[in-house]
């Protein structure tokens, strides 16, 4: 025998809310790139330029 699919449980979304959700988290995942990116050109800048040279 097959056993019956429960039902759904929690907060359904609308299509808007979903939308807007989806919007919402790229927006948060790019601002957290960007501030990557940002922190890791100060590090090199305090670290200074040699920091990139690779000895021979």
């Amino acid at each position: 025998m097959s056993e019956p699919t429960p039902p759904q449980r929690g907060i359904q979304l609308t299509p808007q809310q979903l939308k807007s959700r989806r919007a919402r988290n790229i927006a948060i995942g790019l601002a957290v790139g960007f501030l990557v990116v940002l922190f890791y050109a100060i590090t090199i800048v305090k670290l200074g330029p040699g920091v990139l040279q690779r000895p021979d």
